[in-house]
């Protein structure tokens, strides 16, 4: 899935403005400028487009942790992922909005794409492990999908 559609999906899911998600990334340590958010979040084909990186996504992602959670000052910070996955996307939305597997298991019904708990775990794994699996743009799309109804609804 293309970051740019990810930044909307959330910017829409939490219903903030351009500041408030310029404010989410500063959270994460991200100086980022209203200009730039506004330039991610115009479609592909409008003028002023930016493709929005890895980088800019996962800061985002880091400071909706902290802006969900609180920032606990007593953690070193994690380094920033250089290459983000729809895995590593779905894992942070997970620990952001706190959702426990029957959690995740209802968001995906919701968005009519019910996963086993086995498929579902093999998303978290580790590269490498037998039974990874890659998260594919569908079941990150419907998973946003399905935590927007939750979340909005």
């Amino acid at each position: 899935m293309i970051n740019n559609d990810v930044l909307r999906s959330l910017r829409y899911l939490l219903d903030i403005s351009d500041a408030k998600l310029v404010e989410i990334c500063q959270l994460a340590d991200y100086p980022l400028a209203e200009a730039d958010v506004a330039a991610f979040l115009k479609k592909d084909e409008e003028e002023g487009y930016t493709p929005c990186s890895d980088e800019v996504l996962a800061h985002f992602l880091d400071g909706l942790v902290f802006f969900k959670r609180g920032k606990d000052e007593s953690r070193p910070a994690l380094p920033v992922e250089k290459r983000l996955t729809n895995n590593t996307i779905l894992k942070k939305l997970r620990v952001a909005f706190e959702l426990k597997d029957d959690d995740m298991h209802e968001i995906l019904q919701a968005a009519d794409l019910p996963m086993t708990k086995a498929e579902l775990s093999a998303l978290f794994r580790k590269p490498g492990h037998k039974n990874f699996r890659l998260c594919g743009d569908q079941v990150l799309r419907n998973f946003l999908r399905g935590l927007t109804q939750r979340q909005r609804g």
